[in-house]
């Protein structure tokens, strides 16, 4: 696929986005789910390998394809790494699936009601490199706690402050400003986050397009005007702490949303699975989240 093609499959492709981007802290808790003990591994090194690995038996599996997975994002290592002597870009390339990297280095403590980026001195390099392997956007999260307007206002400007240092690579981001689903005052951030959004979106130039990620709405239908809007290539959900099931129930609420969900993909998954048994849990979760993404209800 040349970048032509991936954006029309970004624009309009039936499927969902894989999120296979744990890093640094989240790691332990993820191979834990796997059934991966902190005891199996000594060093950091040792540590991300088993990450790797798991994500390479995700990838290189049958039930894995562009067919229903029309894109992966990728941690740093994982983009680095290679599957079955493949470097990983390529490999999720020949199967159809769009590669996209993990760009944020993590969160800031809470101010105003929400967590900031770090900031990313290295980007540009980091940018060039993935754009060298063939990857063709990014994703860079943050998040919100509370519905403090000066405090969305600051993460949304931050969000498109960095996906415009992104298309100036002529890559594409993916804008993550996140909404904590135990937030007190959750439908009153999404509403303050729809207007911020469209704010940037009008700032931004004639023909250049973002995607969005966000958490499910409160209320079904909020993010309609995202899902229309000329500027936005394509909006996809997360699952945020939602179990699989009840993810896809909410997702199949939002017209034009697809998945790019992590945990609700992967929670069913165990290291000691055959072969066989592996690819059938993965398949069938992979048929439940591109259900709720490709069929919609009232």
């Amino acid at each position: 696929m040349n970048t032509e093609a991936m954006t029309a499959k970004m624009a309009s492709g039936d499927g969902f986005i894989a999120a296979l981007d744990q890093s640094g802290g989240s790691t332990p808790k993820a191979l834990k789910g796997y059934g991966v003990e902190d005891d199996a591994w000594n060093t950091e090194e040792e540590m991300f390998g088993l990450i790797h690995e798991m994500r390479s038996r995700i990838i290189r599996s049958a039930a894995f394809s562009g067919d229903k997975v029309i894109g992966a994002i990728l941690f740093e290592r994982t983009m680095d790494g290679h599957v079955d002597g493949v470097q990983t870009p390529a490999a999720l390339i020949a199967k159809g699936v769009v590669p996209f990297i993990k760009i944020d280095k993590g969160l800031e403590d809470e101010v105003n009601g929400v967590q900031l980026m770090k900031p990313m001195p290295e980007l540009d390099a980091l940018l060039e490199k993935s754009k060298a392997l063939g990857v063709y956007g990014t994703k860079e999260r943050s998040v919100i706690n509370s519905a403090n307007r000066e405090g969305i206002a600051a993460v949304v400007k931050q969000q498109f402050e960095v996906g415009k240092q992104v298309l100036s690579h002529g890559m594409m981001p993916i804008i993550e400003p996140e909404v904590n689903i135990k937030s007190e005052t959750r439908a009153e951030c999404d509403a303050i986050l729809l207007e911020e959004i469209l704010k940037n979106l009008d700032e931004l130039p004639e023909g250049q397009q973002v995607m969005l990620k966000l958490s499910l709405p409160v209320v079904p239908g909020t993010f309609d005007a995202l899902v229309d809007h000329p500027k936005v290539l394509r909006v996809v959900a997360l699952s945020g702490g939602y179990k699989r099931p009840e993810a896809c129930v909410e997702l199949s609420k939002n017209r034009g949303i697809i998945a790019s969900f992590s945990r609700a993909l992967l929670e069913d998954l165990r290291a000691h699975m055959s072969d066989e048994d592996f690819d059938a849990s993965l398949g069938g979760a992979i048929d439940e989240i591109y259900t709720g993404s490709t069929q919609k209800v009232a």
